[in-house]
């Protein structure tokens, strides 16, 4: 494990703190006046309820809206993990963000349980409406996801024991988790085949997942295939980057509240409009405007050019990157609606900017932990041969340097020394 004081773990610690403010500053206020005041009357960390709220969007929207561009089809769903120490108030930022979806599930749950107290032997079996999972088995979730075909959302506090089961290969279900997770974050198909019990097909899937996990965990969470079969690059990583030290006398404002509530609510209302049997319209494509389409498509070209001189893990993390900014296009174009309900407007290139701001966010509390936890020959590079390499494939100086986490110009130096 590199030192955590050492230099370049200070400056992506710094950077990432910057990064972070940039984004919020850029958030609605209904999210950002919750971040702020979780902060200062729970001292729940910004950057665990940023991506407690993405996580909380990202299960709302489900199979309702897609982005059709730069030739794919995508949809909004994403999976995060909240890295911190024991007390960090990890689950707390999950708690605070999903509240309006617990409010949601604990009146389906009240009225599939009223429905089956009045159920008749001649009545067909009572599915029970949810958005989030818990505690399940790998049977029960896909189920769960059969009778919510719309997307199911897994939300634990702690995900260590799903991460145990996934790396142990002598567990099925942990080796059928994990292929439900990699199979569901592109939204394929999943076919159920049963000997005793009905065999079911879930067309298109759509799964979310976030969870706590205590740093010590981590090597058994990047172990035993989860790093090979490509999983851990599709996690959105979130490390603690300030701790509140300071109590606060006070509540979080019932008008905040609301106001985040009631932008979940709207969001919730128009998945449930399409669920329903008479609504011709399932599925809503969002548009671009034509400076967005370019924008994702310079930003996506850049991916591909960092992607060229990156060495392991970074070189496969940058492949999943150009899925998951179409994801979190399709999260901030949500979150920047929600409140008016103004869905059918465009995605515009402010939308697609911050969204490649989050992205590079992730990239970045994604380097951070391989930083500072791993120190394997893979995570090593030689910053001489990414630079040489870099000047042959026409790349950025600023991409060697987000890259290897070292500053511009300590880059500049050895740019100038191989390029002549």
């Amino acid at each position: 494990m590199e030192n955590t004081t050492s230099p370049v773990i200070q400056l992506l610690s710094k950077e990432l703190i910057e990064q972070r403010d940039k984004i919020l500053n850029q958030l609605p206020n209904n999210y950002s006046e919750l971040i702020e005041q979780s902060y200062i009357y729970k001292r729940v960390p910004k950057e665990y309820m940023l991506s407690s709220i993405l996580f909380t969007i990202s299960s709302s929207v489900g199979l309702v809206f897609k982005l059709d561009a730069l030739g794919y089809s995508n949809y909004g769903n994403a999976y995060f993990t909240i890295i911190g120490s024991r007390g960090d108030t990890k689950s707390e930022a999950i708690s605070i963000a999903t509240a309006p979806l617990k409010i949601s599930d604990d009146k389906d749950y009240d009225k599939y349980r009223e429905n089956k107290s009045n159920q008749t032997d001649e009545d067909p079996p009572i599915k029970r409406k949810q958005i989030l999972l818990q505690d399940a088995t790998i049977e029960s979730a896909q189920l769960s996801h059969e009778n919510n075909p719309s997307g199911i959302g897994i939300c634990k506090d702690e995900i260590f024991d799903l991460i145990q089961n996934m790396s142990n290969s002598n567990s099925r279900d942990g080796q059928k988790w994990r292929t439900f997770l990699l199979e569901s974050y592109t939204n394929k198909f999943v076919d159920i085949g049963r000997k005793t019990t009905d065999s079911f097909r879930i067309k298109k899937t759509y799964l979310t997942l976030i969870g706590g996990l205590q740093h010590q965990f981590l090597p058994k969470m990047f172990a035993n295939g989860n790093l090979e079969s490509g999983f851990i690059d599709r996690i959105l990583f979130t490390n603690i980057l300030q701790r509140n030290k300071q109590m606060t006398f006070g509540n979080i404002e019932e008008k905040v509240i609301s106001k985040y509530n009631h932008s979940i609510e709207n969001i919730l209302a128009y998945k449930r409009q399409s669920e329903k049997s008479n609504e011709s319209i399932k599925e809503l494509t969002i548009s671009l405007t034509d400076e967005a389409h370019r924008t994702l498509f310079d930003y996506t070209q850049q991916l591909l050019n960092r992607q060229s001189i990156a060495v392991k893990p970074y070189e496969e993390y940058y492949s999943k990157m150009s899925i998951s900014i179409h994801k979190l296009c399709i999260l901030v174009f949500m979150m920047c609606r929600a409140q008016e309900s103004t869905f059918k407007s465009q995605l515009d290139m402010a939308d697609v900017n911050l969204a490649i701001e989050l992205n590079e966010f992730y990239f970045m509390n994604f380097q951070l932990i391989v930083r500072s936890h791993f120190n394997s020959s893979q995570s090593k590079m030689n910053v001489d041969d990414v630079v040489r390499m870099a000047i042959k494939n026409n790349a950025s100086q600023k991409a060697v340097a987000e890259i290897t986490g070292l500053h511009k110009g300590t880059i500049s130096k050895k740019w100038n020394k191989y390029a002549s």
